[in-house]
């Protein structure tokens, strides 16, 4: 409603449509230039001159000023309501009062209403076309003669005397209507060729908002069952909370009891001492010798007693104190079960990956926790055996891990090249095919300086991430065949996924170079 009262207020009372390179006149009133102009004109020829909205009076022609603020308003009302611009053509002929025009004459260069258009039509035979204002491209400009013709050779528009006397005499030229009519039905034609593109654009949609939603269903889910398990972890944790506080507890009170038993003997002792003392003070004050000497309370007291309670005080404070370890024991076994139900929970086994000396070639040397992978210059003395690599500075773990899901950490101390793998055990232990990752047996992640490289069967891909981190994740779904290679920083990050059907038992391989040594956390 706002924007059709707006509307009202910017039409010129002359043409009744939006104001085109709106003027003023001295009194305040706004018109089309165009408009006014007509009017003026026409008032010139009755020898006085108005306004036609207040019919203000001028004895000379008043000249229209710009008005450039109202312009700027009806330009930006047009911008913001689409569909509501008019084309600016008037009647050639209707000077009083202008009226839009309904067609152009091209051979007259005029714009007709409907009434003038009539006129015009009873008396000759030209052609006309949609209102238009401009005729320098309607008409030949080498002989100013309307353009009829087509020549699709030289792909321009001609009129008569082009087709007849012109360089174009002996071309092949086509009616323009008829020229426009085969544009025409090329352009459905390929419209026609362009449905079953867009068909398929808009199913390639469908299926990407289906799978959008999809994400967004699982998301959903993955968030409910992520609460679900934090509030389990949280009521586990205020478990764990509430067991060692009570042992806490159950410690203070058993040596808390204990000192105050020993006190309370103490104080015992303290009352009985303090009696003896004042028999004594009261003896020493008897001046009769026989009474003094007859008294047969009077004892020297001895030492035992207080003996046994400065060792019962020295034991409470030198030995019964909290036993910290214990506490600190429980706590981790509190800690330990819920990290255990979670992990049961996710169905991920933490395996424990221990490095096979057997498999290790003799410049990679195995740290006595089996952990610990690093390149040597010079080999070591080792026994020969059929599973030693011989000629690629690799190792395979003891264990192998052929069925679940599994996950572990390794960190690699960012010197050198190191690869981090599975391999079956059928992997070759000598020769180019031994290496992994240049063979079907082997999948690997290979982690330098520069950046990361996926190797499989000789494919080498290079990923577009740089190294943050030098701790990865590695997570194994055997059933599924997929092997997740992370990077730990802070959000972590996905490196690569290989996809495969495994078909043996897999062993945790790493290959390293240039002194590269890599840990398994």
């Amino acid at each position: 409603m706002a924007s059709v009262e707006l509307r009202d207020e910017l039409n010129c009372s002359i043409c009744l449509s939006l104001y085109t390179d709106p003027v003023s006149l001295r009194c305040g009133h706004n018109f089309c230039r165009s408009c006014i102009v007509s009017v003026l004109d026409a008032q010139e020829a009755a020898g006085g001159y108005s306004c036609p909205d207040c019919r203000a009076e001028y004895l000379e022609r008043p000249a229209p000023e710009k008005n450039r603020k109202l312009r700027n308003i009806v330009e930006h009302f047009s911008s913001t309501q689409p569909g509501m611009e008019e084309t600016r053509i008037f009647c050639t002929y209707c000077t009083k009062s202008p009226v839009p025009a309904v067609r152009t004459c091209l051979q007259c260069e005029t714009s007709l209403c409907d009434d003038h258009l009539t006129a015009h039509n009873k008396t000759v035979d030209h052609i006309l076309t949609e209102p238009s204002t401009l005729f320098c491209n309607k008409k030949c400009s080498l002989h100013q003669k309307v353009l009829e013709y087509y020549c699709p050779q030289d792909a321009v528009y001609l009129c008569v005397s082009c087709c007849l006397v012109g360089e174009h005499r002996e071309h092949q030229v086509e009616l323009l209507v008829e020229a426009s009519e085969k544009k025409k039905m090329k352009l459905l034609d390929y419209h026609k060729e362009l449905n079953p593109q867009k068909a398929e654009i808009q199913r390639r949609v469908q299926n990407l908002q289906y799978h959008k939603w999809n994400i967004q269903e699982k998301a959903s889910d993955e968030r409910k069952n992520v609460r679900k398990k934090f509030k389990a972890i949280r009521k586990q944790l205020k478990m764990a909370e509430k067991k060692t506080l009570s042992e806490v507890s159950r410690q203070e009170e058993k040596i808390v009891s204990k000192i105050s038993h020993l006190i309370k003997k103490l104080e015992i002792q303290e009352d009985e001492l303090s009696r003896k003392m004042h028999h004594l003070e009261e003896m020493c004050c008897v001046t009769d010798p026989i009474r003094l000497l007859e008294e047969s309370d009077i004892t020297v007291c001895s030492h035992g007693g207080d003996e046994d309670s400065e060792r019962d005080g020295g034991e409470v404070s030198s030995e019964e104190d909290l036993d910290e370890i214990l506490i600190s024991l429980t706590l981790h076994r509190s800690m330990r079960d819920i990290v255990t139900n979670v992990t049961s929970e996710l169905g991920v086994h933490v395996p424990d990956i221990l490095l096979d000396v057997n498999s290790a070639h003799r410049c990679v040397k195995i740290s006595e926790d089996l952990k610990t992978a690093t390149e040597l210059e010079e080999e070591q003395e080792r026994p020969e055996s059929p599973e030693r690599f011989a000629d690629c500075f690799q190792v395979l773990s003891r264990c192998v891990l052929s069925s679940g899901r599994h996950y572990w950490e390794v960190e690699w101390d960012q010197i050198g090249e190191c690869g981090i793998a599975l391999s079956y055990p059928s992997i070759e232990r000598e020769g180019e095919k031994s290496e992994i990752g240049y063979n079907d047996k082997s999948w690997c992640l290979f982690m330098f300086d520069g950046g990361y490289e996926v190797w499989y069967n000789s494919d080498e891909l290079t990923l577009s991430v740089k190294p943050t981190c030098p701790t990865l994740g590695v997570f194994l779904d055997y059933e599924a065949g997929r092997l997740s290679f992370y990077e730990l920083c802070d959000p972590i990050r996905h490196l690569h996924t290989f996809t495969a059907s495994f078909t043996e038992p897999l062993h945790v391989a790493f290959d390293l170079n240039d002194g590269a040594s890599v840990t398994i956390s």
